[in-house]
């Protein structure tokens, strides 16, 4: 596994009133947030890139204002008639 390091001020924990493990633990959630939403990781890519599980990343992405699910009104319309 590679390793991306992040430089970051001493003092943006205490700003987000976080500490160092929390911080980190918040910053990489929000970059697998972001890409999934983005379309560029699966659920899957990103809960590993957040190390939680699927059923976690999923669950928390209300959090960060995210559907864990975007369907048009076509794919939609489609689920409704194979319900």
């Amino acid at each position: 596994m590679k390793t991306l390091e992040i430089s970051y001020p001493d003092t943006l924990s205490d700003s987000m009133s976080l500490g160092v493990g929390e911080l980190e633990k918040e910053l990489k959630m929000a970059l697998a947030v972001k890409l999934f939403e983005m379309g560029r990781l699966t659920s899957g890519q990103a809960a590993q890139l957040a190390s939680v599980s699927r059923y976690q990343f999923l669950h928390d992405l209300k959090n960060y204002g995210v559907n864990a699910v975007s369907w048009d009104a076509e794919e939609i319309a489609a689920e409704l008639e194979n319900a």
